[in-house]
């Protein structure tokens, strides 16, 4: 058995969709007319890839074919495949159920798949150790994790309720057939920046000091504040309004939820009553593990009156106003920001 890292999209715009149809899908234009049962080996699919795409360069016909080889012929019933989210710091976890199929009656880009079992949906990035995110952050759109004793690793976490275990690590590699296979030791490095910026908030922030650093960042965004002290807060850890006094609006008040399990409709609940308790215009949920999709599901209804920020959102936030923190925040998170040049999803 094997274990792949499949990706849902540049954006993770085709996440819910790996996630609601149990299916992982091989989202590549230009390809979708085109079989690829019709091929046999690695040759063969990227001799199709040369057919189609005549003008691109070698190169980058080597690279998408290792790719397209790996989704429609490497893959195994019984592999185990991770997806990273783009939109949360969560990762899927599933147990591929099928071989490759194409449905030329579906929609273009979800004609290629394959069956997934998911054994968890939603696993927080920080539950594994920094040499696997390495490993799950290459750029390619699918690759063998084969090195790092990747597979046994996850497989141990799915014994131990999905933390990190303590099968031996080895030196990291993500492997493609051929000529691709340098291609996998390209990184997502902003990813792996924000894992490791992840790693000292919690360390730094847990629990109550998690309401701290969101307070501290609403200050930075001109807003006067009241934090509620540490113990039962009946749904307001901070209260945030406009103006020099705090007498303007608007008027928001904020929960705060620093641990690792996604926060849940009745908490959402608690949140609008607590903002009718002390009449205020907004309100806004900071849930360091994420939401569960019961509460997703509200935001249409609630889009003029509440926001909710992920892991993704707060540590966006605190970059973007980073410069405006208090010099206490900044000790404690000491950043510094750096030029990289723009790798391209490949």
């Amino acid at each position: 058995m094997s274990l792949w890292l499949v990706r849902a999209g540049a954006y993770g715009e085709h996440e819910q969709k790996f996630l609601d149809d149990g299916r992982l899908y091989l989202t590549w234009e230009n390809l979708t007319e085109v079989p690829l049962s019709e091929a046999s080996n690695y040759d063969e699919i990227k001799a199709l890839i040369q057919k189609y795409h005549p003008d691109e360069k070698s190169r980058k016909i080597g690279n998408w074919s290792g790719q397209i080889w790996a989704f429609a012929l490497a893959i195994k019933k019984g592999d185990w495949v991770v997806v990273p989210s783009k939109k949360s710091s969560t990762i899927a976890i599933g147990e591929v159920e099928s071989d490759y199929h194409f449905d030329s009656e579906a929609k273009p880009l979800y004609r290629h798949y394959r069956k997934v079992k998911w054994l968890n949906k939603a696993v927080p990035r920080s539950a594994f150790d920094q040499d696997l995110l390495y490993s799950f952050g290459a750029f390619l759109t699918v690759c063998e994790i084969k090195r790092n004793d990747a597979e046994a690793r996850v497989k141990e976490m799915a014994k131990n309720s999905w933390t990190a275990s303590n099968v031996r690590k080895t030196s990291l590699v993500a492997f493609v057939p051929t000529d691709t296979e340098n291609q996998a030791d390209v990184f997502d490095l902003e990813q792996l920046s924000r894992d490791a910026i992840a790693r000292l908030i919690i360390q730094k922030f847990k629990g109550h000091g998690m309401a701290r650093l969101v307070e501290a960042i609403l200050q930075a965004q001109g807003f006067t504040t009241y934090r509620s002290p540490e113990g039962p807060d009946k749904g307001i850890d901070i209260l945030a309004s406009g103006g020099p006094f705090g007498f303007d609006h608007p008027r928001i008040c904020v929960q705060v939820k620093s641990g690792d399990s996604p926060v849940d409709r009745p908490e959402f609940q608690q949140l609008i009553g607590a903002m009718n308790d002390v009449k205020a215009d907004q309100g806004l949920f900071v849930a360091w593990g994420d939401f569960k999709q019961t509460v997703y599901r509200e935001v249409p209804a609630k889009f003029f009156t509440v926001r909710l920020w992920n892991q993704n959102d707060l540590i966006e936030n605190l970059l973007i106003n980073y410069d405006k923190l208090d010099q206490d925040i900044k000790a404690e998170l000491p950043l510094k920001q750096i030029w990289t040049l723009a790798a391209s999803e490949i």
